[in-house]
C-alpha cells in the first residue's frame, strides 16, 4: 500500500454508514415496538412517528452516502480475498442500496396511497396527496413494505455475518477500514 492510499474509508463514508445503521435500527425497533401501546394512544403514534423519521432519515441519508462513495477510493482489504468473496461482497452491498432506497419509497406510498398525509409528532410534513386514498392498497402494500422489511433483516445479517468473518475468519482489515 502507498503512503497515498488510505487505509480506512473517508470519515465522511463512516459517519455516514454509522449514522444509517443508527436510523434503520430505530425504525426497526419502533416498528417492532408499536404494537405494544394501545391503539389511538399518543404513545404508540409518536413511536409510529419516529419509525417515519428514521425512514426518511435514512432515504435522505443513502443519497449522498453514494456520492461519498463514488467520490473517494475504497481502502484496499489486505491480504486480498478471493474473486467469490469479492464478488459476494459486490452483490450484499448491492442489495442493501436498493433496500435502504426502497423500503423508506415504500414506506412513503403506503401512505400516500391509503390517504395518510406525513407526520412527525403532530406535524404534516408531507400532505395526503391521492384524496381519502385506497385502504385495500394501501394494506397490501403495507404488507409488501413488511416482507422486504424481513428479508432486509436477512441482508443485514449477512452483511454483519461478513464483516466478522473477515474480522475474525479471515484476520484481514475489512472491518477496521469502517471503524
Amino acid at each position: 500500500m502507498s503512503p497515498t492510499t488510505p487505509s480506512r474509508y473517508a470519515p465522511a463514508l463512516r459517519w455516514l454508514h454509522w449514522t444509517i445503521f443508527a436510523f434503520v435500527l430505530i425504525a426497526y425497533l419502533a416498528i417492532n415496538l408499536h404494537e405494544v401501546f394501545p391503539r389511538g394512544s399518543a404513545l404508540r403514534s409518536n413511536v409510529l412517528a419516529g419509525h417515519f423519521l428514521a425512514g426518511i432519515a435514512v432515504l435522505l441519508l443513502v443519497l449522498p452516502r453514494l456520492a461519498v462513495r463514488f467520490a473517494h477510493v475504497d481502502p484496499p482489504i489486505l491480504p486480498p480475498p478471493d474473486r467469490w468473496t469479492r464478488l459476494l461482497s459486490k452483490v450484499t452491498h448491492l442489495a442493501l442500496y436498493l433496500f435502504l432506497i426502497a423500503q423508506p419509497i415504500m414506506g412513503i406510498a403506503t401512505l400516500q396511497i391509503g390517504g395518510h398525509p406525513i407526520t412527525f409528532f403532530g406535524v404534516t410534513v408531507l400532505p395526503a396527496l391521492f384524496g381519502p386514498g385506497n385502504r385495500e392498497l394501501a394494506h397490501q402494500w403495507e404488507e409488501i413494505h413488511g416482507t422486504v422489511g424481513t428479508i432486509f433483516y436477512y441482508v443485514i445479517g449477512l452483511h454483519i455475518l461478513g464483516a466478522l468473518w473477515h474480522h475474525f475468519g479471515r484476520k484481514d482489515n475489512t472491518l477496521r477500514r469502517m471503524l
